[in-house]
């Protein structure tokens, strides 16, 4: 690799390049949308389907997506690619459910829904949730996204200088041209990122000589392309984590609040999960071939040490298609982020009448701040993924509480908000600190559908006040209060 040094550069500056002569032009297109939030943050709720699509599809594809599905399938097979195939389940039931309610809303965040019909406490508790998770993911792909610039070239970069440069690709890219130019910059990067692994997938299989040959050197006991090896248990909580996080995470939703009507949001929630669809299984081809050709090591390793066995042109495609899904997940978590803090922060509590350029002034700061606590966050990785676990998790309280709300608003009560989202950030807290042996449940998300449900429903009996804002009449549809 580092005897044709050039070629990954050349790759790599000249996708960084175009991902800003794009940035460039989507400034223009912010700039129509009518500044302020709704402008920089919304893209003056004009993106059109296919935009929307690529957004989601470079959110769900990061380096859990990619590597993280290799490592899993060096020893479990093709059923670590039910992971994306979890999270395209939950934008297909949010396309076919409740993505055209959201876009009816007219709101900017989820919280600012929760003030509206339940209370100012409610609206707090759910903008912390909301960031601690987005935070948290955030931060990870500044990680992964140097490691991969690291395997890329190990002679100019270090973990550290590959976080960094990866930073200031997709916080360039938001600060400059806001959510258009997440949007624009995710279509070429959904590109890049099928190019590099099905490239990988294919020349990965072809080393060890076609799938037949694949399948008969694999271990013994490796379970190769068993659907279920992972284990029924924990591809339902994929299931279970995905469907709920779709339908309730600040950036995953805002890509519908952002789209040109209820139709446009309803069609890229459905290409969206038909692009994440392939992406998981695709991963666990090349963590299978690594199995093959490099047993006994980390499993970690194992889609980094296929794409290094390749040659430098390929190698250089690939890992540039890794970096991409990188920079396309962290850019539309930090403009999620940035709408929490700006809208129902800033704007709620502090300037609630600033004009629209002061706004959208705000909304930068608001991105360049997050971005430096992001990084700080990722400087000190250590214990974030078991946080991410527990986070994602935490989803469970915004997704029925919100569902409630639109489908079944003669349940919700003033405190169903504030009481399910509290008894559920305090269930999963206890999860982490309690020791192993104690925790019954196999996955968090069953320990925090339970504590919702029972919040939820012990509220509805023992609270009588009904929700404002919202009929009870037709089916549940909300109205503005």
């Amino acid at each position: 690799m580092m005897q044709a040094g050039w070629i990954p550069i050349t790759i790599v500056t000249v996708y960084v390049v175009v991902l800003f002569a794009v940035t460039g032009w989507a400034r223009r297109l912010t700039a129509k949308g009518g500044g302020g939030i709704v402008g920089y943050l919304l893209a003056g709720r004009a993106l059109p389907y296919w935009v929307a699509a690529a957004l989601l599809a470079g959110l769900a594809v990061g380096g859990v997506s990619t590597i993280g599905t290799a490592e899993w399938a060096y020893s479990r097979g093709i059923s670590a690619g039910w992971y994306n195939a979890a999270w395209a389940a939950g934008a297909f039931i949010l396309a076919l459910g409740a993505a055209r309610r959201y876009r009816r809303l007219e709101i900017t965040t989820l919280p600012e829904l929760f003030e509206r019909y339940y209370s100012t406490t409610a609206r707090v508790l759910g903008v912390i949730g909301q960031l601690v998770i987005q935070i948290v993911i955030t931060s990870l792909q500044y990680v992964a996204g140097g490691a991969i610039l690291r395997a890329l070239l190990p002679g100019v970069f270090t973990l550290q200088s590959g976080m960094l440069v990866t930073a200031l690709v997709f916080v360039g890219i938001t600060l400059i041209g806001g959510f258009w130019a997440a949007g624009l910059t995710n279509v070429i990067n959904i590109v890049v990122i099928y190019v590099g692994i099905v490239l990988a997938a294919v020349m990965s299989v072809a080393k060890v000589g076609g799938l037949g040959a694949l399948k008969a050197s694999l271990p013994d006991a490796h379970p190769g392309f068993d659907l279920l090896a992972m284990g029924p248990a924990l591809i339902a909580a994929w299931f279970l984590v995905m469907i709920t996080t779709t339908h309730s995470t600040q950036a995953v939703i805002q890509i519908g609040f952002a789209a040109k009507d209820e139709d446009h949001a309803a069609r890229a929630y459905l290409l969206g999960g038909l692009l994440i669809l392939p992406v998981g299984f695709v991963s666990a081809i090349i963590g299978m071939a690594a199995a093959a050709s490099h047993p006994g090591i980390v499993a970690a390793e194992a889609l980094p040490r296929m794409v290094m066995d390749l040659p430098p042109l390929a190698a250089g495609i690939i890992l540039a298609g890794l970096w991409a899904a990188d920079v396309s997940t962290a850019s539309a978590l930090l403009l999620g982020s940035a709408a929490l803090v700006s809208n129902d922060i800033v704007k709620r509590f502090f300037a609630p009448d600033l004009s629209a350029a002061r706004d959208q002034a705000v909304c930068r700061v608001t991105v360049a701040v997050l971005s430096v606590i992001t990084f700080g966050l990722a400087l000190t990785v250590q214990g974030i993924l078991k946080a991410l676990l527990v986070g994602l998790t935490l989803t469970t309280a915004y997704t029925l509480v919100v569902l409630m709300t639109m489908y079944c608003p003669q349940l919700c009560r003033r405190s169903s908000a504030t009481w399910t989202l509290s008894t559920t950030m305090l269930a999963l807290a206890l999860w982490l600190i309690a020791p192993a042996e104690w925790r019954v449940l196999p996955h968090p998300i069953y320990l925090a559908w339970l504590v919702s449900l029972v919040t939820f429903f012990l509220v509805a009996v023992f609270d009588r006040r009904r929700i404002t804002g919202a009929s009870t009449q037709g089916g549940g549809a909300l109205r503005s209060s």
